[in-house]
């Protein structure tokens, strides 16, 4: 068994007293919103480029982990002080059974079902349907295990969209689903770009678990591009869609076809107006809240 201390912050003190907390002997420190699951619940992210949120949650919940023979008390008492609170903080404690967190997490990623041909299998489930194209696909540090709706549009979009032996480039590959499913549908080539390096090795990793390696490359966005691709998907947000909106839509081939994510319903406008001096984009579908755009140059 493990103690958990939940204690009440304010943004100013949030962070003081999760390292104060560390320092007097907590094993795990995270915040949360204390008003999660209300209509006082703050979203605390935002996009590249746009300036990022002031701070934790004005109300806030500081939970931290410790030994089951901690004495509770002193400690938080100890930590309070070095935050700067003038009084000890209420906390509760509860105790946290130990379990196994592989199988626990593991349970929490059963296959998705994209449509009747299409399903991404954990490798620690069997396919649901052995006979349809089953992506082998792990949570892991880039973005895209296809539970996200951004990334089953994208799925959808290539399913219907895909001809046998064309090219695809996936700008903003993550852990390289689109791409991979790119190549299980058909696609002569694919090239994955990212900005970040684990999201490179993990598609060349998910490409060589799925035997696509063969077909499935991938580089750095920093290194430039000159081919022209029959089909450019690209899930990642409205701010980088926009401003790459000359970069991505070059690269699409005359009479190509391209298909946009990570867009909100809300912003779907400011995307395809960054994007009609190259491509004019429609709203092809939605899921939640999100939209596909799509067009053809």
């Amino acid at each position: 068994m493990w103690l958990s201390v939940s204690l009440q912050s304010d943004a100013c003190r949030a962070e003081a007293l999760s390292e104060a907390l560390m320092a007097v002997g907590a094993l795990s420190v995270s915040v949360e919103d204390a008003d999660a699951g209300t209509d006082a619940e703050t979203p605390q992210f935002d996009e590249p480029c746009q300036a990022a949120p002031a701070g934790f949650w004005a109300n806030s919940r500081v939970i931290a982990l410790f030994a089951p023979n901690a004495a509770i008390a002193p400690l938080v008492a100890e930590a309070a002080v070095a935050a700067g609170f003038d009084t000890i903080p209420p906390f509760d404690t509860a105790r946290v059974a130990e379990q196994n967190w592989v199988q626990l997490t593991q349970s929490q990623f059963a296959p998705i079902r994209i449509n009747d041909r299409l399903w991404i299998v954990p490798s620690w489930h069997e396919p649901p349907d052995a006979d349809a194209i089953n992506i082998k696909l792990d949570p892991g540090m880039a973005f895209g295990t296809g539970s996200h709706p951004t990334t089953r549009l994208c799925l959808e979009w290539l399913h219907e969209n895909l001809r046998p032996g064309c090219s695809v480039l996936d700008y903003g590959c993550g852990s390289g689903i689109l791409g991979i499913a790119a190549a299980r549908l058909g696609a002569g080539a694919v090239l994955g770009v990212d900005i970040d390096e684990h999201a490179l090795l993990s598609t060349l990793d998910n490409a060589s678990r799925n035997d696509v390696a063969s077909v499935v490359r991938a580089q750095h966005s920093g290194k430039p591009l000159e081919t022209a691709f029959d089909i450019v998907v690209s899930n990642i947000l409205t701010t980088p869609l926009c401003i790459l909106a000359p970069v991505i839509a070059a690269r699409i081939a005359d009479g190509g076809q391209v298909a946009l994510s990570g867009v909100l319903e809300q912003q779907a406008a400011q995307v395809i107006d960054a994007w009609a001096p190259w491509v004019a984009l429609d709203i092809g579908a939605s899921c939640e809240g999100w939209v596909r755009l799509q067009g053809r140059r």
